[in-house]
């Protein structure tokens, strides 16, 4: 077989089959409807100036003046700057700033004791929201989502779902850029040059993977670290640094014999040499003591007898890790005024690092068609007339799934060039429709999720999108994946959205549902950070990289458990009870947990409470060597309760910095506070991180901080106070729900429709609130308040909304 495609041949065969995606302009907009004209709502600009000087700057004077007038800049705000409507409308991120705190209570600060009554509150939002924020709450602007382009974790799930090969191509792509706390976003998807050269190269393999159309060699497949799960992920190898295993999931297509081969070395520490197994679904298949080193790693090989095909998990367990504290010995051979010194010995500790897992076989038997091949080649015709027809329908259902939408003739007729030149070259049929279906891969239509609209550059017309959209929004939402079968089949019929409610408890019950607990909670609950946690040895010698992934399963089990059982949000907060196993409980102090597997477990009677006593939230939130409450009211303001704090202003000195600081932690930090440029964030964040003073930086409980008595009572910004880590709970779940519902809202809606929020989204945000508490707040009101909204169901023309035209204008 002579193989035409090269990296620049495919990239022009890609823009040939393609076309382009002109602005996301052009095509069939069939399903998309219109559902009105936005002539905008229209600012009265005489009226507000008039209110601003005789309602606004007189209360503003009376009771914010002493901090953000007169030259005082509290906080890096200066409100006498702002003398007209003009200066307040050129500079509308500061005053949403302000109406967020004034709604919040947070300002003025309670401390202060001139305090503006709720009427005068009224007043100030009031004439902020109409002057900057003019929405029509019956008709919210629904917004425009840029074209998004599929992210790592969706490319490796549509490739997976679409071909059904297992290994995970985009794990070679660079990280993508992160927006708004997610990495979905579609303003910062970008496709920078060595990213185009990588989907080029990833195209072809997932063809190579999948189609057989050469000689039947014996199939091989090789695991990288980034392949596998477990251990700790170091770049080019994978290291386990306790007792545990490194694992995989392997398709093994018929019965027969198997070929294992672990590349691998060690890191010795004490008596015994490194020694790690090959296991199969847990059990033993070898055992190898590792002889390995650094530079030149040693390759283990084990053969396994498999008798039931199917999919199986591989592991490479470690089976005798050995670790030496720190420790000071006497050198008698040294003395220092005639006594012998002391030695600093360095930990010691026994590891073993993988750098591949290749799986070979069957062997000596004829080697089958894989599935993915057989998925793709469904039809074979069976004489060289029947080729072009044959060609025709395989390009036609797959390029239907990939590009997630009906194709046209036109567009099928482009790919048929590319077979057609390949078969009149001289390939086979097989490899001459490969080479087509490795042009979809690299399409726009496959690598961005693109939606036609009609009036695309009018941000007056606003319209539902078509259902085979609405489709993959779902399906991006819910599994990071390309839409199944029956979704397809029921936007192919117009049938989606009647069904809405229906599909939605289908795709949680579904196992690809786990996607959405990987990707949303881990980002929003920024469990993404756990690897990068690595806590002073010395000071936590109980803390393992097992310990760090019991952490992180044990957060991920829970919300999934929230999901799945449909329980109010309210437990986030509140549960008592989480998931562990016997290494975690046994960290927690929790009796009675034997054995590896998680489990539910109650946590009545003991000082854990939901998501914020978790060792995972815990961990991300401390320095290495010791808690930091700054970081956890940080993790809290943000995460919780919407209420982010501002940047810090340049040159801040740091906690250590100038003169030496005594005392406990809560004493050093009080005494940071003093600063004047400090005091205005840290009064907000430092109170909320002391009252989880009595969890160490890995989440162990504790009762004193070193000789000294843990001190969790606080006060919130907003004046209440709170006795410790469970009282603040019972706040943000009474004083301030709101807050969090709001919150969580906001977080699940930015990360359903991949863009940030703007300040036409305030009326779906409240929409989706109020929609969960007529529910009892339970999980699945706010999936289909969501599901339901404007943003995620509608899309709008580009450019700045109405309102904003006319301010800009004025």
């Amino acid at each position: 077989m002579r193989h035409t495609t090269i990296l620049g041949g495919l990239l022009a065969a890609a823009v040939v089959a393609a076309g382009c995606v002109a602005s996301q302009r052009g095509g069939s907009t069939a399903g998309s409807t219109k559902v009105k004209s936005r002539a905008g709502l229209r600012v009265d600009f005489v009226r507000s100036e008039r209110d601003l000087h005789a309602q606004v700057l007189p209360l503003l004077n009376r009771y914010c003046w002493d901090c953000h007038g007169d030259g005082a800049t509290k906080g890096g705000l200066a409100l006498d700057a702002f003398t007209n409507v003009t200066a307040v409308v050129n500079d509308r991120r500061t005053w949403e700033r302000v109406l967020n705190n004034i709604e919040s209570g947070e300002m003025p600060p309670k401390k202060k004791k001139s305090q503006p009554t709720a009427k005068e509150r009224i007043q100030v939002t009031g004439w902020i929201e109409r002057t900057l924020f003019p929405v029509d709450p019956d008709h919210p602007d629904p917004g425009r989502v840029t074209l998004h382009r599929l992210n790592r974790t969706e490319y490796n799930n549509t490739v997976h779902d679409l071909v059904g090969v297992d290994f995970k191509p985009a794990e070679d792509f660079p990280p993508d850029d992160v927006g708004y706390g997610f990495d979905n976003i579609g303003d910062v998807l970008s496709l920078p040059p060595m990213l185009l050269e990588k989907y080029l190269r990833a195209a072809e393999r997932v063809m190579d993977e999948a189609i057989v159309d050469g000689p039947r060699t014996t199939p091989m497949r090789r695991f990288g670290p980034r392949e596998m799960e477990g251990g700790i992920d170091n770049g080019p190898i994978r290291g386990l640094a306790s007792a545990g295993e490194l694992w995989v999931e392997n398709s093994f297509p018929v019965a027969g014999t198997y070929s294992i081969k672990v590349r691998a070395h060690q890191q010795r520490a004490g008596d015994d040499p490194v020694r790690m197994a090959v296991l199969i679904d847990g059990q033993e298949v070898q055992r190898f003591e590792v002889k390995g080193t650094t530079s030149a790693p040693e390759v283990y090989t084990a053969e396994l007898k498999m008798a039931q095909p199917g999919r199986h998990r591989l592991s490479v367990s470690f089976l005798n890790h050995f670790y030496q504290a720190a420790k000071w010995v006497v050198v008698p051979s040294r003395k220092a005024n005639g006594k012998p010194i002391r030695e600093r010995v360095d930990p010691k500790e026994r590891n073993l690092f993988c750098h591949s897992l290749e799986v070979s076989g069957p062997l000596g038997v004829e080697v089958p068609l894989p599935e993915s091949h057989r998925r793709i080649f469904s039809r074979m015709p069976a004489t060289v007339d029947q080729e072009p027809a044959a060609a025709r329908e395989i390009l036609s259902r797959f390029t239907r799934r990939a590009w997630r939408r009906p194709v046209t003739p036109a567009e099928v007729n482009r790919l048929m060039t590319l077979y057609t030149g390949a078969r009149s070259a001289g390939d086979e049929f097989v490899s001459s429709v490969k080479q087509a279906l490795t042009a979809v891969l690299v399409s726009p239509h496959f690598l961005f999720r693109g939606e036609l609209q009609p009036e695309p550059n009018n941000p007056a017309i606003t319209y539902n999108i078509d259902e085979h959209a609405l489709a993959s929004r779902l399906s991006y939402f819910l599994w990071s994946s390309m839409p199944d079968d029956e979704l397809s089949t029921l936007a192919d019929a117009g049938k989606l959205r009647r069904t809405l409610d229906a599909q939605l408890r289908r795709m949680l019950k579904d196992p690809k549902a786990r996607a959405f607990t990987e990707n949303f909670a881990g980002q929003w609950l920024q469990l993404r950070l756990l690897p990068l946690a690595d806590p002073d040895g010395d000071k936590f010698p109980g803390f393992s990289a097992a310990l760090r992934d019991d952490m992180r399963t044990e957060t991920e089990n829970f919300f999934q458990y929230v999901l799945r059982e449909d329980r109010p949000v309210m437990d986030f907060l509140t549960a008592d009870y989480t998931f562990v196993n016997e290494r975690l409980a046994q960290h927690y102090g929790l009796p009675g947990v034997v054995g590896p597997e998680f489990r539910k477990t109650s946590l009545a009677g003991t000082a854990r409470q939901g998501l914020l006593t978790q060792g995972s939230i815990l961990t991300i939130t401390s320095t290495a060597t010791r808690t930091s409450p700054v970081k956890r009211g940080k993790w809290v303001l943000e995460n919780i309760l919407a209420t982010p704090p501002p940047p810090p202003p340049p040159n801040v000195p740091p906690l250590e910095a100038g003169e030496k600081l005594v005392g406990t932690l809560r004493h050093r930090m009080e005494k940071h506070r003093e600063n004047a440029m400090c005091a205005s964030c840290h009064d907000r964040m430092d109170p909320i991180g002391f009252a989880f003073e009595h969890f160490d930086a890995v989440g162990s409980f504790r009762e004193r901080d070193g000789t000294d008595p843990v001190e969790p009572s606080g006060e919130l910004a907003t004046g209440e106070k709170f006795a410790d880590h469970r009282d603040l709970n019972r706040l943000i779940v009474t004083t301030h729900r709101a807050d969090f519902l709001r919150c969580l809202a906001e977080k699940m809606l930015t990360y359903a429709t991949g863009r940030g929020l703007e300040y036409y989204d305030k009326p779906t945000v409240a929409g989706i609130v109020r929609s969960m508490e007529g529910r009892g707040n339970r999980f699945s009101a706010l999936i289909e308040a969501v599901v339901h909204s404007a943003p995620f169901q509608q899309r709008r023309g580009e450019g700045e909304p109405v309102s904003l035209q006319v301010a800009s204008e004025r």
